[in-house]
Parts: structure tokens; sequence; C-alpha cells
């Protein structure tokens, strides 16, 4: 009576995941009879299929040649003996094995699904560093550290998400999100591989107990079906992305329709409100860019970082010296290690060295430059994202219409930018959000944003930032 999916799931090369509230495909249970499933809300009514042998202690290989994937034994890889100096190290429940008995999971109720968008055009920027204005036809996924967007498609399959929690072992109880891959015949060899990299980029990163960061979403375990499905278990820490929250607090700076004013009837409300908001998207972005240090201080680049890719455990602004956020959707990782950048021929990982290339970036340790500057570019583009949309009112702009702002209206110029935000009275507070601390804000996204690469911060340097590191939020 329980269909139980187990393959390892991967996100897409910079993408933004759109959310579809959908109630589409039916969650099965283990080990649960029909009470279990009317309290999780799920319905029973699938064939019970036995899942492949258990993922084990295993990763997983691409092999070119039969254009399959391979189980690994999993040997937790050297972690660099540096120490990332911004990371949080507090300690955590780790992991250190994951479950892959699907029997010891329940699942519940469907979440929702979401896919990803492809870029399949761009025109470059004329920059330093940068392709000309010959366009450049590209069919992966969008690369927006280095072009203008021309097309955007799609994504060929979706990803749907699960509540569940652990039924049996040391960790039951343990709450956790299912992200289902569809198996080959509904997604491809893609969705195998963006399985097998989400795996392997989790594991890598969870390998060392001693040095986990609370940044970074933890993987518990995960499963694959007979019909190829894979499902990977997250522990349950938030269900809710910085997007989700961006949409939430801009809905709150609406006008009310009743009255046509501001919802803000009392100015000392309305200041109190503002300063809150301000600390809570500042810490908000610092615990994005602590778990995006520590993946660069151990080799691994993200390649989809996004609203969509933050994960928190709380909305509440008043929460907000509680607020823990986590980085999500693996799949796009790349392993920046220098043997693997000297014979790395990832299928995933081709559209991210053909632009190094493009942008003069050809030995291991030029394209290592590139790729972290490539995550610094997608991370400032998100602190414009996180300046603007939580303190505009709902409908005023969204990510990609502030994404052809700062880059095809104005070029990257973002003195020309703030005069122009400057003179629209709905952007105004997001332009007082980065005029703190004597301008400070625009200051580091205008380093964040560099055409040039090799003159972006790394993470660490944009964690000791003034504008973030400042006692006055």
């Amino acid at each position: 009576m329980l269909v139980i999916p187990t393959t390892p799931p991967l996100p897409r090369h910079h993408s933004f995941l759109f959310p579809n509230r959908s109630t589409s495909p039916t969650p099965t249970t283990t080990g649960g009879d029909s009470s279990n499933s009317r309290r999780w809300g799920c319905s029973c009514s699938a064939t019970a299929t036995a899942p492949k042998s258990p993922l084990h202690h295993r990763l997983f290989k691409y092999s070119s040649r039969n254009n399959n994937i391979q189980m690994m034994r999993l040997r937790p890889p050297p972690l660099p003996r540096r120490v990332p100096g911004g990371c949080c190290r507090r300690r955590r429940l780790v992991f250190s094995c994951l479950v892959t008995d699907p029997d010891c999971f329940q699942v519940g109720r469907l979440i929702g699904t979401y896919g990803f968008m492809n870029i399949t055009s761009y025109s470059g920027l004329r920059s330093e560093g940068m392709l000309g204005s010959a366009p450049l036809q590209l069919e992966d996924s969008g690369i927006f550290g280095s072009f203008k967007v021309q097309d955007v498609g799609e994504g060929n399959f979706q990803i749907r998400l699960y509540q569940g929690r652990i039924s049996q072992g040391p960790f039951r109880g343990t709450p956790v999100v299912f992200k289902v891959y569809p198996g080959q015949q509904v997604g491809g060899i893609e969705a195998d591989l963006m399985a097998a990299n989400e795996l392997n980029a989790h594991a890598f990163l969870q390998s060392n107990q001693n040095d986990a960061c609370q940044n970074i979403q933890l993987l518990v375990g995960g499963f694959e079906t007979k019909t190829g499905e894979q499902w990977l278990a997250f522990r349950n820490d938030g269900i809710y992305s910085a997007a989700d929250y961006a949409k939430v607090s801009s809905q709150s700076m609406s006008k009310d329709p009743d009255h046509g004013d501001s919802r803000f009837w009392n100015p000392f409300d309305k200041d109190l409100t503002l300063r809150r908001r301000r600390y809570f998207v500042t810490k908000l972005f610092q615990g994005t860019m602590r778990g995006l240090a520590y993946m660069h201080d151990n080799d691994r680049l993200h390649q989809s970082l996004g609203p969509y890719s933050v994960v928190l455990n709380t909305m509440v602004e008043k929460e907000a010296a509680y607020l823990v956020p986590r980085l999500r959707d693996l799949a796009f990782a790349v392993d920046v290690r220098y043997p693997q950048l000297e014979n790395d021929s990832g299928t995933l990982s081709e559209g991210l060295w053909r632009r190094a290339s493009a942008a003069g970036a050809f030995t291991p340790m030029e394209k290592r430059a590139f790729g972290i500057a490539d995550d610094i570019y997608e991370a400032g583009l998100l602190l414009a994202y996180l300046a603007f949309l939580p303190f505009c009112e709902a409908g005023t702009m969204d990510s990609l219409s502030l994404q052809r702002l700062l880059e095809n209206t104005f070029q990257l110029d973002l003195e020309a930018t703030r005069e122009y935000c400057l003179a629209d009275d709905r952007l105004l507070e997001g332009v007082r959000y980065l005029d703190l601390r004597d301008n400070a804000g625009w200051e580091l996204l205008q380093a964040m944003l560099n055409r040039d690469f090799r003159k972006r911060p790394t993470a660490e340097a944009v964690l000791n930032h003034r504008f973030l590191s400042g006692s006055s939020l």
C-alpha cells in the first residue's frame, strides 16, 4: 500500500524556483494504516513497490560511457585545514550515517511543487573579462553573472516536496522534508544527475561532524523506488523561503484598498516595523553568506543561489534573534578542488566553464576564482532583491524586473540606479536601507556586481563589510 522512492536529486544552475501549490501527486505512506493517511492528509491508493537496494553509505557517480548513474562507497573526503572565520561553529545534530531504509520514513502531505528556469540564449555585457556583443547560444540553465538574459524557458520536469518524519531508529520523530526527483522516464538523465550531485554535495559538506555549518540544510537520508524516483530527506527546519518572506513583507507594505492609506496609521509603528525589517533582512543575508563562505572554503560552489534557495526557520520579524537561514538546492553545486578542475567533465558544470573560458579564465586557479566570483554575483543579486522587495508594496517589482533594471537599463551602474530609485516613492525605503552607514549598502552591492570577476570580494570579505558588521542595524 505504499510507494517510497530512493535516489538523490539536484536543482538547476542559477535557478530561480517557482513554487506551484498544486495538488497533483498523491503521497504514500510507509508502514502506516488508513488512520495515519488521514492524519497526514494522504491517500494510500498506490501499489506497493519495494525499493531498490538502500543507498546505505553510497554516493553516486555519472558514467559518460554508458550514460547512467553508478553507486559508490561513501568515503568522506578530507576538508581543507583552513577554518572559515565567518561561518557559524555552533555544534548541532549531525547524521553521520544517512538513513536509507524506506521503512524508516513516514511520508506526509504534499507541500507543493517547483521547477527551474532554463536560459536558452544570452547576449554578452561589454566589459572587461566578459563576452563581446556577439550572442552565445547555450542550452543549459541560466547564468546571470556574465550575460543578459534573452530567452527564459521552464525546465522539463518538476520537483515535488512532501512533509514527513523518521518513524524508526535513533532519530525517530525527527521531522523531514522530502524532495522528490522524477525517474528517467519523466525527467530524463538530467533529473538523475541533479539528484546524484545534490547528494554528493551534502555528503561532502557533512562529512566532518566537528566542522558543521548550521547555515546549510541538513540531509538525513534518501532512497529510490523501482520507478526510478529519487527521494532525498532533509531535516525540516522550515518550509518557507526568502522569496516567501519578501512576498509577505511586501503585502504588509501595501496600501489599504478601503481607505487608500498605508496600513501604518501610527508613524511610530511604521518606524518600529521598518527597523525590525532592516534587522531581519540583514541577518537573513548574513546567514546566507555564512553558508556560502563555508561552501567556498570547502571547495564547493552553489551555482543556484537565489531567493528560493534560502530556507528560513521563521518569517516573524519579532523573532529575528532566532532566525537561521539555510542554503538548499545544491543540485548544481560544483567541486572546485584542483584535481577536479583539471579533469572535470561534468555535464552540469559545462556552462560554467564555458563562460569561464569566455571571460579569460583558463588555468585551474583562474577557473576556481571565476566560479567563486560567479556565486558572489548571484549573492549580489540576492542582496538587491532583499533590499527592495520586502520594503516595496506588492506588485511594485519582482526579481527579474529588478535584474533587468540593474543589468540592462543601467549596465550595473549603481549610482545611476540609486538616482532612478530615489525618484520613485515606491522604492524609497529600499534606497534608505542601502543608504545606511553612509551608503555602505550601495558600496557592497557595487563590489559584488563588479563587471570584472577578478575584482569581486570573497564571501568572507562580504561578511566583514561595514554594511553587515555595523552595530547600527
